[in-house]
């Protein structure tokens, strides 16, 4: 069993930086990633890819 599995988790400004990096290490742990960006419409869309 992973350590998130089954949990849900917020993360704002999670298009770059240190919130990409947490949005994919709780994804990778097995919880369930929503995520919040301000202004790159592309990275969030990428992230939201890498994570599915």
């Amino acid at each position: 069993m992973k350590l998130l599995e089954g949990k849900t988790a917020l993360i704002t400004g999670a298009s770059k930086g240190i919130g990409r990096k947490i949005a994919e290490k709780f994804a990778e742990q097995g919880a369930n990633v929503a995520f919040t960006y301000l202004s790159s419409v592309e990275k969030g869309q990428a992230l939201e890819q890498e994570l599915q």
